[in-house]
């Protein structure tokens, strides 16, 4: 089942049998509501207040009955503070991530296996390299009858205005580096335009040196369409597009040109799609509450033809020297050989005011 419950600023969803059964009939209830669940995932994605001060994240008490109680903070430098209480048990536990001093988006993640013993914390910039985790013994679970509660009765809750949303899984969710193309997207391969999620290891996807790589392992991940999961429409005819494309605000567009390299010094440089969305290049879509993506691995940090223009391959940085990063990750399943090492970012990324220049002279 993955996701059962999404809240989010217009939204508030919980499904048993899960979400992605939103919008169908509503499935027979198959675990007991107040039963801890064996493994789950509590994911929070939020702005860090530029304020000097502790900032109330999330707060949940049951009104009506003894529950779970779940506290999350973050507090001034990047650190996050959890704390949860069941019966007379309680659970304590914090994670630092050094922002660079900046109020950035970030993503919580609280895993739990009880049958290990085990659980995670997590924190980490969507899109960078920005990661840092806990492993944690003997965590305290949350059960289904939890976060339904938290979703539909705003009494027992306290959520900040500047949480983007917070999302349930009965699983535990990788973290690190996620991929950002839908499967549909038409990748240029030695066969012609071929669906991305259809790819495989073997296959020859040409880049923009001209030449043709090999895809050494493809990954896909459903995760809930919120924050920066937000699927986004890039509009053709810009940057070359010859029919939109659906894509994560972290997917990176690989732009060059004279004009590039007079205004920025670099044959090529990459734009976040997520930083077109003021302009007129790009617009988020309403979906469903899940959406599903995928990425490919090539030898090299990589730019692949897609749709008439160019977006990255999945990089993968140094991530193979972090052995707690990798394993949490959806890397982990790949054997730590077959990855390569990508040591730098193949071009300079864009700030946002320089991506929605760039859109706008590339659109005159």
């Amino acid at each position: 089942m993955s996701w059962l419950a999404l809240i989010d600023k217009t939204r508030t969803l919980f499904r048993l049998d899960g979400l992605a059964r939103y919008g169908q009939k509503q499935g027979k209830d198959l675990v007991d509501l107040r039963a801890p669940m064996p493994t789950g995932s509590l994911v929070v994605e939020t702005r860090v207040s530029p304020y000097d001060k502790p900032q109330m994240l999330m707060g949940y008490a049951p009104q009506t009955r003894n529950g779970v109680r779940l506290s999350l903070q973050a507090v001034p430098g990047g650190g996050v503070v959890l704390v949860l209480n069941s019966g007379t048990e309680t659970f304590h536990t914090a994670i630092n991530l050094d922002t660079g001093g900046r109020a950035d988006v970030i993503r919580i993640t609280y895993s739990w296996d009880l049958a290990q013993f085990r659980g995670r914390l997590s924190v980490e910039r969507p899109g960078t390299f920005r990661v840092e985790v806990k492993e944690l013994v003997n965590p305290i679970a949350l059960c289904p009858e939890d976060m339904c509660e938290f979703v539909h009765d705003g009494l027992s809750r306290v959520l900040s205005p500047d949480v983007i949303y917070a999302a349930l899984s009965d699983r535990v969710e990788p973290i690190g580096p996620a991929p950002t193309m839908t499967l549909d997207t038409p990748v240029m391969t030695s066969n012609g335009y071929v669906p991305a999620g259809s790819l495989r290891r073997g296959d020859l996807v040409h880049t923009a040196q001209g030449d043709s790589a090999p895809v050494l392992n493809a990954i896909k991940r459903t995760v809930p369409a919120a924050g920066q999961f937000t699927p986004i429409r890039l509009r053709a005819p810009f940057f070359g597009l010859q029919e939109p494309i659906v894509v994560g605000p972290t997917q990176r567009l690989v732009i060059g040109g004279s004009r590039v390299e007079y205004t920025f010094g670099s044959e090529f440089v990459l734009v976040p799609a997520g930083h077109l969305l003021h302009g007129s290049a790009a617009k988020p879509i309403k979906t469903e509450p899940l959406v599903t993506y995928c990425q490919l691995i090539l030898p090299d940090h990589d730019a692949l033809l897609v749709s008439g223009t160019y977006l990255e391959s999945l990089d993968l940085g140094r991530i193979r020297r972090r052995q707690d990063v990798l394993r949490a990750s959806l890397l982990g399943q790949f054997t730590r050989s077959t990855l390569p090492e990508h040591s730098r970012t193949a071009y300079p990324v864009l700030r946002e005011f320089e991506a929605l220049t760039l859109a706008a002279q590339r659109a005159a």
